[in-house]
């Protein structure tokens, strides 16, 4: 069982001013309530206590400024803070009985809120939402109840972090299109000029670089973005797709981030069709993940990332398109995305040259 604190009665607070009007210290006087010296040095401090300074010269001794148990008993219940409420769902309670026997079945706090829904639909006091019961439960003191129904729950962490007000989530891109209800031939990866869309992020996420993937040749684009808003999504993404042509920029699959908030004006300025993947699924833009980890050879983790102008992010996505792939039977993916415009031979004979 883990610790609990104990608030200081009136009786400790009378024996406090009595040992201190006898001379005894503060840290004798924890001893004898059986206190840390820093619950009494606490008490003593807000309490406008001061100790007693020995006199320097003749004269009468500083008096120690004053601790009234009396006073400091007032004070401590007028600071108390007690819940206007109590708890919709806390030990001994029904509500509570049949939430921890759905646990133990296995139920998640989710499925527990709409099995209560449909099983009494009209006792809202059987009721609960997920985030009532995550709160009951992550709001218990330690001890072994606490740790045994946390113990209950699917993923039992120790602590949860809580949503905080205003805080955007996923979900409030307004006109949304599902990844589902892109045409197949995206899927297949038939023709060029399907995207993949991400942001790589700066130090402390202060900076971003935006990166776009053509799923069929692996073509990288790079583009700098003055911060993660949609507004400069919309501007940055918009200005290099522009130097694409048209018929090579059709559609880009992008995660729900609220830096895509723009997509209908994105799509407005380049004719590109945004489609949005499932929240937390990452595969669903495999390749843009895999090309991600790429760029940070070149753009590390860590670094400041608005640093790099424009011309040196196109350098760093021409590098990464003249790189043999695997996946490509060792073409470029230059080699495939522009191919009336790169000799593959004349670009390595060129490197050589360099080298020499």
């Amino acid at each position: 069982m883990g610790k609990i604190y104990k608030q200081m009665s009136i009786e400790e607070r009378t024996m406090i001013q009595t040992q201190l009007s006898m001379g005894f210290k503060p840290g004798q006087i924890a001893r004898e309530l059986g206190r840390s010296a820093g619950t009494l040095s606490r008490e003593l401090k807000r309490n406008g206590w001061v100790r007693q300074k020995l006199p320097r010269g003749v004269g009468r001794p500083a008096i120690a400024g004053g601790y009234r148990a009396d006073v400091a008993q007032r004070r401590a219940t007028a600071c108390t803070v007690k819940p206007h409420v109590l708890r919709k769902v806390r030990p001994g309670t029904v509500l509570w009985q049949q939430v921890t026997h759905y646990l133990q079945e296995g139920y998640s706090p989710e499925q527990i809120a709409g099995t209560l829904s449909a099983v009494h639909p009209d006792t809202p006091t059987l009721q609960a939402s997920h985030e009532t019961i995550y709160t009951a439960i992550y709001a218990m003191p330690r001890g072994e109840l606490r740790t045994e129904v946390i113990g209950w729950l699917r993923f039992g962490h120790p602590k949860r972090r809580p949503r905080a007000r205003g805080e955007d989530r996923r979900g409030q891109i307004p006109d949304m299109v599902s990844i589902h209800d892109r045409p197949p031939e995206i899927e297949e990866r038939l023709v060029p000029g399907h995207w993949e869309g991400d942001l790589i992020k700066g130090a402390y996420n202060r900076s971003s670089v935006g990166t776009l993937v053509e799923r069929t040749t692996l073509f990288t684009v790079l583009a700098k973005m003055e911060d993660a808003s949609a507004a400069s999504a919309v501007k940055s993404f918009g200005f290099v797709l522009n130097r694409i042509e048209a018929q090579k920029r059709l559609s880009m699959t992008y995660d729900q981030g609220k830096e895509m908030a723009g997509h209908q004006q994105l799509s407005s300025d380049t004719g590109i069709k945004v489609y949005f993947a499932d929240p937390h699924s990452p595969w669903q833009r495999g390749r843009n993940e895999n090309t991600n980890g790429l760029a940070r050879q070149y753009l590390p983790k860590g670094s400041d990332l608005s640093e790099f102008s424009q011309a040196e992010l196109d350098a760093i996505a021409w590098k990464l398109n003249t790189r043999p792939r695997k996946s490509l039977g060792f073409k470029c993916p230059v080699e495939l995305f522009m191919p009336d415009a790169f000799d593959f031979k004349l670009h390595h004979a060129a490197l050589f040259a360099l080298g020499a």
